[in-house]
């Protein structure tokens, strides 16, 4: 049987049948893409590559001192208009039942 290549994308079907396949083509070829109904909707990645893209790599400050912008003279002004009012509707009721559903009993 011939290996998908690099650029395959699974079905579901064959992801299930063949998951140990899946996973060792994300650990040894890299990240491997599984469809649902013709859709592309997840993929498999070896983990070492997941903590390498998903760890944060220094502070929001860090990132802003470091920009290529940094030292150009860019200066970016807040606007100065009202603040717009937001609707939340019945989001502020439905929060107040969840946190009374939370309360812990009294302790004896």
């Amino acid at each position: 049987m011939d290996m998908p290549r690099v650029d395959y994308v699974w079905t579901v079907a064959e992801a299930k049948a063949r998951l140990s396949e899946v996973i060792d083509r994300a650990e040894r070829v890299g990240p491997q893409t599984i469809s649902r109904r013709g859709k592309e909707t997840v993929v498999v990645v070896a983990i070492d590559e997941w903590h390498k893209k998903s760890v944060r790599k220094g502070t929001l400050a860090e990132f802003f001192a470091n920009s290529p912008l940094a030292g150009s003279g860019i200066e970016i002004e807040r606007a100065q208009g009202r603040m717009r009012e937001v609707d939340f509707g019945d989001v502020e009721d439905d929060v107040e039942q969840e946190d009374a559903s939370r309360e812990l009993p009294a302790r004896h």
